[in-house]
């Protein structure tokens, strides 16, 4: 699958649809990534995690479509490059008693704009990822989890399903 900019065919072959995406056309959520990452607005300002001089933030989550776009940002504070292993999405419950089994629903992305594997000194990264719409039960929560490669500066924060629900609606795009 091509934009239409780099090579020189049609761009109405992009409109294959794919069944991860449901109803929604690949080209408009390449677009609605491609707009959430160029206005750069910080919608929810209490999610984050930073500590090691690293910096994971939720910068806002949106929704159109049945879909879910949580966008993200990775701030490195320190002189040392951070490289990302990986990024896990899990629904786990809030409390856990003793000696009882945890229960993990993984989430997948079905896209991300502008993934990144390594963020060097003094600089700063984001990432939108597209997820299918979810929402979580009241006793459970959505972690996100950073993980760092040959290190131990993970990062994670945790998202309850009132900032989910909460999602801005994307009506308008501004991608020019």
């Amino acid at each position: 699958i091509h934009d239409g900019e780099a090579v020189n065919r049609p761009n109405n072959a992009m409109e294959i649809y794919l069944k991860e995406l449901g109803n929604e056309s690949p080209m408009l959520v390449r677009l609605i990534m491609k707009s959430i990452h160029r206005q750069n607005k910080r919608e929810v300002k209490h999610i984050g995690c930073k500590r090691f001089g690293i910096q994971y933030i939720l910068k806002g989550i949106y929704t159109h479509n049945g879909l879910l776009y949580f966008h993200t940002e990775i701030k490195n504070q320190s002189n040392v490059p951070f490289d990302v292993d990986y990024i896990t999405w899990k629904i786990v419950d809030k409390k856990v008693a003793k000696r009882t089994a945890v229960q993990e629903q993984v989430i997948l992305p079905l896209r991300a704009q502008n993934y990144v594997t390594c963020v060097p000194g003094k600089k700063k990264e984001r990432t939108v990822f597209t997820m299918s719409k979810f929402t979580i039960p009241d006793d459970k929560c959505l972690v996100v989890e950073l993980h760092e490669k040959n290190g131990g500066r993970h990062q994670s924060f945790t998202v309850e399903n009132e900032d989910l629900v909460r999602a801005t609606t994307i009506n308008e795009l501004q991608v020019r």
